[in-house]
């Protein structure tokens, strides 16, 4: 393949534009892979578009590798099969919802169990059907209250989503393994560095689910990692290592006038200047903080009142929140006027008129300084299962580095940041129960068919590689996504251009795939050298004053690294690596 910058559709840019905030969205925008069509939405330039293209055949040889066979749904669904499975429901605000000229409801499909699921009832009846393994690379549609970062928070995007169908969870489970190991091929392949976590399945279900996310500081992911073990997790699928039950005896509650204490800082000084229940050693860590959130569920109308017990040295993390209760949204309460028995500032588990769930460390036994119900007033030795009995147990504070790691006993946890490129889940039979998805069993009995669902962002993952093979002169593309093998640029004025040109041709001969700059020569050598470091081919040659000479300038992307080489050599040395 032989492109010409003459002829390319390409504009680069020498300035960043104004709505990028990140690496990939700049340069992706600059060297002219894609623009901004709409809000959360792209168009794919030539360029852009061989870089999706190959993403997308990497995928395509990867699910084939493991035996999956490629359909097609339209985008555009019906009402009905989200009613029936209802996350027509669950998904809210997230998703495009529209009406035909007949008043009939459809929606632009994010995701597409249940289409898959009555495809597969439609088709398949038999055990000697299943297990299979079908996908898909569609466009998807959410609607993004906010898109931004370009190609990573975006309204409509690129997917593969595969799902696998077996007769029993073993078959489920060899199924999810060979997605796991197919997806760490993919992301190698592409270059990227990447990480598996332990993930929440939010609105997919099911039960188990990991992430594949790929370091980059712009991630909208956080996760954890253990430098002492092998754990890694998404923030919100964090555990917490519950502390042992504390045993003995405690005084009896006791309520303190407490005034002007808006804050566990100033609770803990006037606690330690006036030596409440005999102490002088009060600490944030030593204080229940008692945050009251309201949870709207999808389709209901009335607010669910929540209140969250937390040591009060950790801040509650809304978003860990939401991934326990999904699939409610989550606020923090603010009507307090509505609630007269909740006294702001001075809430206490004490004979609590809500729902209270507490963080794992307030454990069975353990006294605390908290609200005493009361403006002004706080209590000391309020004990868990004496004065209050928790309605059970949330993951809800903020992880810090640092905090024990819940999978082995000496490391601790370092906070990092990442891209979500992947996520497999074992569904189970969620959507098979509600289709009632069955297959006639050896014994002719019915048996109920469990899935797993599998998906790759492959726009996204576009992003992913831009951000984390970048530099400062532009992108610096790994070789088997970029669009092109090698840039020719000829520097000067006299045969350089005619040498140039048919070097390109020897080397499309060869099978390597080229970009001739052969621009007029009004453009100068160093707008072609700037140019060629934005697109970011992982090799350029140079053909300069030595080319009459027969030796060429060959210079590596990725290293930076410049040799001079005979013309005679170029074939070879691009060939064999």
């Amino acid at each position: 393949m032989l492109l010409r910058m003459s002829t390319l559709f390409l504009r680069t840019l020498r300035e960043d534009p104004a709505e990028a905030e990140v690496p990939s969205h700049r340069l992706l925008v600059r060297a002219g892979y894609v623009r901004r069509a709409a809000p959360g939405g792209y168009t794919w330039l030539p360029l852009g578009k061989m870089v999706l293209d190959r993403v997308a055949a990497i995928v395509h040889e990867e699910m084939r590798a493991i035996g999956g066979q490629e359909v097609h749904f339209p985008a555009l669904l019906p009402r009905d099969a989200y009613e029936k499975s209802g996350r027509w429901t669950a998904y809210g605000d997230d998703i495009f919802r529209l009406k035909d000229r007949r008043g009939a409801e459809y929606l632009l499909a994010p995701t597409h169990e249940e289409l898959f699921t009555l495809l597969v009832q439609d088709l398949f009846g038999s055990y000697r059907d299943f297990p299979v393994i079908l996908y898909q690379i569609q466009t998807k549609f959410r609607d993004e209250a906010r898109p931004r970062a370009g190609l990573l928070r975006g309204r409509e995007f690129l997917m593969k989503d595969a799902y696998s169908f077996d007769l029993t969870d073993a078959g489920l489970e060899e199924s999810y393994a060979k997605h796991r190991v197919a997806y760490q091929r993919i992301f190698e392949r592409l270059g990227l560095d990447f990480t598996i976590v332990s993930a929440q399945s939010g609105a997919m279900g099911g039960s188990g689910s990991e992430e594949f996310l790929a370091a980059a500081e712009v991630g909208e992911d956080t996760f954890v990692g253990c430098a002492a073990c092998s754990y890694a997790a998404n923030t919100e699928a964090v555990t917490t290592p519950a502390p042992s039950p504390v045993d003995g005896e405690h005084p009896a509650l006791e309520v303190h006038d407490t005034p002007e204490t808006p804050t566990i800082q100033s609770l803990v000084d006037l606690a330690n200047a006036r030596g409440l229940a005999g102490r002088t050693d009060w600490t944030a860590a030593d204080t229940l903080k008692n945050v009251v959130v309201q949870l709207s569920r999808p389709g209901v109308a009335e607010k669910e009142l929540l209140v969250i017990g937390v040591p009060g040295d950790r801040e509650v993390d809304l978003k860990r929140v939401e991934a326990q209760v999904h699939p409610a949204a989550v606020a923090m309460f603010e009507d307090f006027a509505s609630r007269p028995d909740l006294v702001r500032g001075y809430i206490g588990p004490q004979k609590l008129d809500a729902r209270y769930l507490v963080d794992p460390r307030v454990a069975a036994g353990s006294a605390w300084l908290t609200g005493a119900n009361e403006p002004g007033k706080h209590a000391t030795n309020v004990v868990a299962g004496r004065d209050f009995t928790p309605d059970g147990t949330i993951e809800a504070v903020e992880v810090r580095a640092g905090d024990p790691c819940p999978n082995c006993a000496d490391g601790t946890l370092e906070i990092r940041r990442g891209i979500e490129i992947g996520h497999i889940f074992q569904l189970g039979r969620r959507f098979a129960d509600a289709f009632g998805l069955d297959a006639l069993g050896q014994d002719g009995k019915p048996v109920r068919i469990t899935m797993g669902s599998y998906g790759v962002g492959v726009s996204r993952a576009v992003a992913a590689i831009a951000e984390q093979h970048c530099d400062e002169r532009g992108l610096v593309w790994p070789k088997s996504v970029a669009p092109f093998d090698v840039q020719v640029i000829p520097a000067g004025k006299g045969a350089q251009l005619e040498i140039a040109t048919e070097l390109a041709s020897t080397l499309v001969a060869a099978g390597l795939r080229v970009l001739l700059d052969d621009r007029p020569a009004k453009v100068s050598t160093g707008v072609r050298f700037a140019d060629a470091d934005l697109i970011g081919a992982p090799h350029s040659v140079v053909v300069g004053r030595g080319a009459t000479d027969g030796v060429v300038e060959l210079r590596v992307r990725a290293t930076d690294e410049r040799s001079e080489v005979p013309i005679s050599d170029v074939v070879s040395l691009l060939t064999s690596d």
